[in-house]
Order: C-alpha cells, then sequence, then structure tokens
C-alpha cells in the first residue's frame, strides 16, 4: 500500500483537477508559514513532522512561537496539556489513493500509535493495537491445532482405510455363501504374510510395463466392493423378510380373532332373532312379565358366553334393540307415583351389560367408557341406552311430577326416585332432582302464610315435613343457610314475616320448630330484633295486674314464645319481665299497702306471684331481686302501720336496676364466640346485652347512637339519640330497658316513650320521616 507524505509529489495522472488544487492551496500555506518563520530567524516546525515521524527536533527558544507556548505553561520536551500528558509532536497527515474509501490504507500511521502507547503508559495501562491482537490470536490458533510436521500443521491425517476379507463379510451377512474363487480373488490383496521363495526378478527394472500385480490389485478392489454392496442389500433384504414374516402371523392371528368373533356374531344374530320371535309371541298372549324374564335369563347367558368376543358397545346395542319392544309397552299409560317400580328389577339384572356404574356417592351413575373399543371420532353424544329413558321413562315422570305428584307428601316420589337412582344417567337424575323437584317445593313453600295461625278450616302443612326428606338430593343452593337463593332462604324470609306479624294471642307455631336447627343462627337474631319488641308491647299494652281476678292470658302468651323450642334464654325473659310485669306489680302492691290490707292476704298474694312464673325464671337474680324490693315494701309498711297511708315511698325503678348485677362483656370479645360460649353453658355471667343488638342496628343501617348524658324522669333510664345525621342532631330518643328499645313520641309535657322493634318504623324515625 503506497504511503504519501506532505512533501511527495502528486504524479498521479488519473487525479481530478479539485485534489491537485487542494494540494496546492495546503502547500501554499506551508510555504508562507515557512517564510514568514525563515524571516524572524525561525525554524519550520511542520519539517520533522514531514520528514520524519519523531519528536518535533529543539527550537529557538527566542521565537515568537516559543515565548507564547511558554506564557501558556508550556516546557519543552513535555507533552501538551496541564499535567503534560498531551502530545509531543504535531499530527502527522496521511492522504489516501483517490477514490479510496476506509480501509483501502492504514488509518493510523506510526507517529500516532507511539502516542497512543506513550499516553496509556502514562495511565498504568499497555495499548496493543490491531495487528498485535490479529498476530496474538493467530499464533492461539496454531497452538491449538494437533502438532505435525512443518507444513502440515492443522491438517488432519486421512484414517487408513480397513478392507474385510471375504469370509469376514459372508460371517456378517447371514446366510450370505461366497464361492471361493471370489474369495481367493479378494483375499489377494489381504494383510497375509507370504514366504519369498526365489529373488529372480526383484533388480529388474519395470519402468513403462503394466505388471500383472496392479491389475489384480483392481480386480480384488473392485470385487471386494461388489461383495460389500451385495452383503449389504443382503441384510436389507433379510430384514425386510422378517418384517413381513411378522406382519404375516399378526395377520393369520387377527383373522383367527375376527373369524371367532364371526361366529360369535352368528351365534348372537341367532339369539337375537329367536328373543325378538319369543318377545312378540308372548306380548302377542298378553304376558309381559313371562317376556321380561325370559329376555333378561337369555341377555344374561349372552353377556356370559361372548363378553370377551364381542365389545361392550355392541352388547349394549344388543341388549337395548331387544328390550326396547318391551320397555316402551311398560312405559305406555304407566302412572309412576302408583306403580315406581315397573320394569326396574329387570333393567337391574342386566346393569353391566347396559355399561351402568353407580358413582361413589350413591347418588349419580356414569357409564362403562373406558373399555369401549369404538373410536372416539363416531362414539355419540349418549349411548343406546340413555337415548331410551330419554325418549321413553322422562315424559311420564315430567309429567306425573308436574301434575299428578302432591309436594306435601313426598313418599310416593321418594320411593320412584330411589328405587330408579342406580338405573338413571346423570343427566335425566339431574332434571329430576335439580329442577322439577326444586321447582315444585319452592312453589308451595312461597305459597305458605307463614303469619296464619293453624286451623282446622286453613290447614297449613309445616315446611319440615316436605323439605327435609329431600334434602339429600337438592343442590347446594337450595341447602345452604348462606345462599341468597334457594329453599333455605324462601324459608328464612317466612320466619322474618311470622316474627313481625304473627298474632300473639295465639300459641307459637309448633311444626314451625322442627326446622329452627336449620336456620338457627339466623332465628336468633330475627327473633331479637323483632320479637322481643313485640311481646314487650303485649305486656304493657294487656297485662293488668289484678289481685281480685287475675286474668294470666297476657303472661302465659309471652312467657310460650320463651320457652323452648323458641330459644329465649331465661336471663331475656327475667329481664323482660322486670321491664314490663314488675313496675305494674309494685305499683298495685303500694296501692294495696296503702289501703288498710290485711297482711296475710298481701302474703298469699305474694307466694302465689312466685308459683306463677317458671322456676328458672322465678329464681334469677333480676327476679329475685323484684322479689327483695316487693319484702322491703311490705316491711315497711308493716313498720308504718296507720301512717303507711301517707308515708310509704312510690316504688321508682332505679336506672339500670335490670342489667346491675350482670357483669359486663369484655369488649374485644367476638361476638359469634360470645353468643357461642353461652349457648354452650361455657361462659355463665357473661351475657350479649340488648345494647349491642342496638349498636349493631345502628351500625349495618349508618346510623349514630349516641349517649344524652341525662335520664327518663319517669324511668331514671339513661336515654340514647338514634339518629342519621353526622351533626348528631335530630333523630329518635330512646333508652333501653331490658331486652326492649323505648323510643319516645311528642315532645314536651305529652312526651312518653312506648316500645319499638328494631326495624323499619324505627328507621323512618332516625331518619327523621316520621
Amino acid at each position: 500500500m503506497p504511503h504519501y507524505s506532505v512533501n511527495s509529489q502528486v504524479e498521479d495522472d488519473e487525479s481530478s483537477d479539485s485534489d491537485l488544487r487542494r494540494k496546492r492551496r495546503k502547500m501554499g500555506h506551508m510555504g508562507r508559514f515557512a517564510g514568514m518563520a525563515e524571516t524572524e530567524g525561525m525554524k519550520n516546525p511542520f519539517q520533522p513532522a514531514m520528514n520524519s515521524s519523531a519528536a518535533s527536533p529543539s527550537a529557538n527558544p527566542n521565537s515568537f512561537a516559543a515565548r507564547m507556548m511558554a506564557k501558556m505553561g508550556y516546557v519543552e520536551g513535555q507533552g501538551l496539556g496541564a499535567q503534560g500528558t498531551g502530545r509531543l509532536a504535531p499530527i502527522e497527515t496521511q492522504v489516501r489513493p483517490t477514490g479510496a474509501g476506509l480501509g483501502a490504507v492504514r488509518e493510523k500511521t506510526k507517529q500516532a500509535k507511539e502516542e497512543e502507547k506513550r499516553e496509556a503508559a502514562f495511565r498504568g495501562e499497555v495499548l496493543e493495537d490491531s495487528e498485535e491482537e490479529e498476530r496474538k490470536r493467530r499464533k492461539g490458533l496454531k497452538k491449538k491445532r494437533s502438532p505435525g510436521a512443518a507444513g502440515t500443521a492443522g491438517t488432519p491425517a486421512r484414517p487408513k482405510p480397513k478392507y474385510r476379507t471375504a469370509t469376514e463379510i459372508e460371517a456378517a451377512a447371514e446366510g450370505l455363501q461366497v464361492p471361493n474363487v471370489l474369495k481367493s480373488i479378494i483375499d489377494a490383496t489381504g494383510t497375509e504374510t507370504k514366504l519369498l521363495t526365489s529373488a529372480a526378478g526383484l533388480m529388474r527394472n519395470e519402468t513403462g510395463m503394466v505388471p500383472s500385480e496392479t491389475e489384480a490389485m483392481k480386480i480384488a478392489r473392485r470385487a471386494r466392493r461388489d461383495l460389500e454392496a451385495f452383503a449389504e442389500e443382503w441384510n436389507s433384504l433379510t430384514e425386510r423378510k422378517k418384517y413381513f414374516e411378522m406382519q404375516e402371523a399378526e395377520l393369520l392371528q387377527g383373522t383367527d380373532g375376527q373369524q371367532e368373533g364371526i361366529q360369535a356374531l352368528a351365534a348372537v344374530i341367532v339369539t337375537v332373532k329367536d328373543l325378538q320371535v319369543s318377545t312378540l309371541e308372548r306380548q302377542a298372549a298378553g304376558v309381559d312379565a313371562l317376556a321380561w324374564e325370559d329376555v333378561t335369563n337369555k341377555l344374561g347367558i349372552l353377556e356370559e358366553e361372548h363378553v370377551d368376543k364381542i365389545e361392550p358397545s355392541m352388547l349394549q346395542e344388543i341388549a337395548v334393540a331387544v328390550i326396547h319392544p318391551l320397555f316402551k309397552t311398560a312405559m305406555h299409560d304407566w302412572q309412576p307415583l302408583e306403580d315406581p317400580t315397573n320394569a326396574s328389577p329387570y333393567l337391574a339384572r342386566l346393569q353391566r351389560m347396559l355399561g351402568l356404574r353407580p358413582s361413589s356417592n350413591g347418588v349419580d351413575i356414569t357409564l362403562f367408557t373406558s373399555n369401549l373399543t369404538s373410536s372416539t371420532r363416531n362414539a355419540k353424544s349418549t349411548t343406546p341406552y340413555e337415548t331410551m329413558l330419554y325418549t321413553l321413562f322422562l315424559p311420564p315422570i315430567r309429567s306425573a311430577v308436574t301434575n299428578d305428584w302432591d309436594p306435601t307428601d313426598a313418599s310416593p316420589l321418594l320411593t320412584l326416585i330411589q328405587t330408579w337412582q342406580p338405573l338413571l344417567p346423570a343427566f335425566i337424575f339431574t332434571a329430576l332432582t335439580h329442577n322439577l323437584i326444586p321447582t315444585r317445593l319452592t312453589t308451595l313453600l312461597s305459597a305458605w302464610k307463614s303469619t296464619r295461625p293453624p286451623s282446622k278450616r286453613h290447614p297449613q302443612p309445616s315446611p319440615h315435613t316436605y323439605i327435609f326428606p329431600w334434602l339429600p338430593y337438592l343442590p347446594y343452593q337450595h341447602t345452604s343457610p348462606t345462599h341468597p337463593t334457594g329453599l333455605i332462604a324462601t324459608l328464612k324470609a317466612k320466619a322474618k314475616n311470622l316474627l313481625q306479624s304473627y298474632p300473639l294471642d295465639y300459641p307459637p307455631p309448633q311444626p314451625f320448630a322442627a326446622l329452627l336447627p336449620v336456620i338457627e343462627p339466623f332465628l336468633k337474631e330475627q327473633m331479637t330484633r323483632h320479637l322481643l319488641p313485640r311481646l314487650a308491647s303485649h305486656l304493657a299494652a294487656n297485662l293488668i295486674i289484678d289481685p281480685s281476678n287475675q286474668d294470666l292470658e297476657p303472661l302465659t302468651a309471652v312467657l310460650a314464645w320463651c320457652t323452648p323450642p323458641w330459644s329465649f334464654s331465661p336471663d331475656t325473659t327475667a329481664r323482660l319481665l322486670a321491664a314490663e310485669l314488675f313496675p305494674k306489680w309494685h305499683q298495685i302492691l303500694h296501692l294495696w299497702l296503702t289501703s288498710s290490707p290485711n297482711y296475710e292476704e298481701v302474703g298469699q298474694w305474694f307466694q302465689w306471684w312466685k308459683e306463677v312464673l317458671p322456676p328458672q325464671i322465678a329464681g334469677h337474680a333480676v327476679v329475685e331481686r323484684q322479689w327483695t324490693r316487693g319484702l322491703e315494701t311490705i316491711g315497711m309498711a308493716l313498720e308504718l302501720g296507720e301512717a303507711a297511708k301517707e308515708k310509704l315511698p312510690l316504688p321508682l325503678p332505679t336506672a339500670g336496676e335490670e342489667t346491675s348485677e350482670l357483669p359486663t362483656v369484655p369488649p374485644g370479645a367476638p361476638r359469634q364466640q360470645r353468643v357461642e360460649a353461652e349457648d354452650n353453658g361455657d361462659v355463665k355471667d357473661e351475657q350479649v346485652t340488648f345494647r349491642d343488638v342496638v349498636e349493631d342496628f345502628a351500625a349495618a343501617n349508618s346510623l349514630l347512637f349516641i349517649p344524652l348524658r341525662e335520664a327518663d324522669p319517669r324511668s331514671g333510664m339513661p336515654l340514647f339519640r338514634l339518629t342519621a345525621s353526622a351533626s348528631g342532631k335530630g333523630g329518635a330518643v330512646v333508652f333501653i330497658r331490658g331486652d326492649v328499645l323505648w323510643a319516645r313520641k311528642g315532645k314536651g309535657v305529652d312526651a312518653r316513650f312506648q316500645p319499638m322493634e328494631l326495624g323499619d318504623a324505627l328507621l323512618q324515625r332516625a331518619e327523621g320521616k316520621w
């Protein structure tokens, strides 16, 4: 590659005029600069760079250029820059040939490479140019190659050919026989050691002659190749022969199996024809039972004889084809509720042949499909047996459930379901238990009027009599107490209506109590919210304390709802009586003691009331406190004597006296945990107060329950405000006595409190809509 310097003369005839003009301008500028330097006594600074690639020689220290560079901190012999790491010599130019692009010449000059190495050494690094890296790479490749003779390094040695003798080729090809003549020809060039018997002709010059040994070698080589090719083809043909023999054996075996199958099918066809003829004859004679028995027995024998020879799907088709006329006749004019069994015993005997298999839970039915050898591509969505039941069995069942079945009597349909359950496919069983039966039960339950008391004129069966028998068969949505829809959800709505509107003058509906275990958690909450305020109002309005002629019907009606199975606890009942019965009782006692009483009669009346109440109520701590107050009043009257008419104080209830002796529940204890502990008897003193229920009601309806820090002047109970306003104003003013919420009605002097249930009426008052 030519190298061009600045002082070299351009003698290329093919260079363009623009290149010549550019070079001339450059040379002119350099010449003028050189002339100026000579005029001022300076040497040409470009001369060292143009003549050599070494560093610039020492210059005149008094020259203009030297003084200017000295002012800027330059020291002769050091590089440029503040640290002296710059260049030592001017940049050397390098001209490319005309029309040459990048890479045509070496881009870096020797001077530039030396400057880069010097700067790298100053930084403490070692710089290797691309040429040195390439030399190292080539040297490494040479070392990796296997060592060899000079001039052949890196060339792999050609493997020495290995020749097989004719005997080895014959042994490798099973059944191949090589003639001896051919063996002698092939083995002529083998590796055998031959004995030299004469030295004649060893020194004879055979140049220009075609020796006979050379031709023999060619013939032997050609014969060996032909023999090896022939042996390879022989081995290939032998393998193909073995494959064809194996295929022939399989075909013969399959033919034998098909022959057996053909014979078995022929026997089956004969049997089926006989069955069809005998079935038609017995049907014509009107003896269907004998026809079923005969068909069942013969199909069972047919299955035992040919179960291993005929596909299960074909056996199922044969069985369905044979029993189809009998089954169709049996389903005609069939009354499922009157005759639930019908043909089920005969189908049960053919259960295996029909491909039926009961599931593990005993409710669903599946079909044998794993042993069917029919192609999945040709498989149908339903089997012949399923199609027969869908077309012949399901219509009369659907008609009977929809039109003839009385849902209040579950026994006929339940017997039918239990009888046919092992014989029904899954989709038919699901259609019955998930669609038809729940629809009828839901319609009947929706029509049940839970608020109407039972009577002989309008009898209403309890829901548990027709719902409980179907719980093992119904789907999850109808049996779950937490599901928003279904039979249990409808039952919960009916129970809520009963607690809100059932007349308290009548005894509680006892048959409905059988459903309490199913909806017990829900029912407890609804009884506290709706039934308890109604009982308090009933006592306040209807119970009159009259020692001369006491009417206990209001009290008896209330106590009927406070005894099992309606699970009001004795504590709740005692508080209810302390809030509604004993204030009237104390007033009548005070009136009697201030009217010249007969204390013997007063004592008998006192003892009579203790016997009227149930023992678990009369002995409760809250009620015992009321008895004690009555005895204190009687004792005070005896001490005052005649002055009791004027000085015996009126009985005023103390604020919170009904719950003063009951311990409070720890605020951190979970509500459900406290209720369950109370029900199990593990915690006897800790109770869920009615105030907790009211606070839960307020939180559920986004209301504020605020203490007013004042008490009702008549009852002495602390007052609260229940309001929907964020400012805490308006709403309803209430107080809690026992397990009853009392709300104030009216204002000023006319204001009075009345019991209210936790429902829509209280919510409207709290929202200011009342």
